[in-house]
């Protein structure tokens, strides 16, 4: 993957903006790459740590990061999970069609 590519998808991603590949892909690169990671990190302290300065609140940086990455993971996580399952359903459905079809036609 591309460093560049994915250091422009940063401020999508502090605004929940990313579709699900572009997401995928993002949290993928960030967990190998460790200068992407940085970037991320100090881009995440300037639109949130001034935000919540400014707003008087204090904060933990790393682990509110933390918790923004985890929380991607998981949305990736629920969405391949749903996936699987429409495909599960999907082919059950088929599977009771062609049963009907084999009952109605042998009959």
């Amino acid at each position: 993957m591309n460093c560049k590519e994915e250091e422009k998808k940063i401020p999508a991603f502090l605004q929940d903006d990313l579709s699900f590949k572009d997401l995928e892909q993002f949290i993928e690169h960030i967990e190998e790459c460790p200068e992407c990671k940085e970037e991320l990190t100090i881009q995440f302290l300037v639109s949130e740590g001034l935000e919540r300065l400014e707003a008087g609140q204090s904060f933990n940086l790393q682990k509110a990061l933390s918790a923004r990455l985890e929380e991607a993971k998981h949305q990736i996580r629920v969405r391949l999970w749903l996936l699987h399952t429409l495909l599960c359903l999907e082919t059950a459905v088929a599977a009771a069609i062609v049963i009907a079809l084999i009952i109605v036609f042998r009959l």
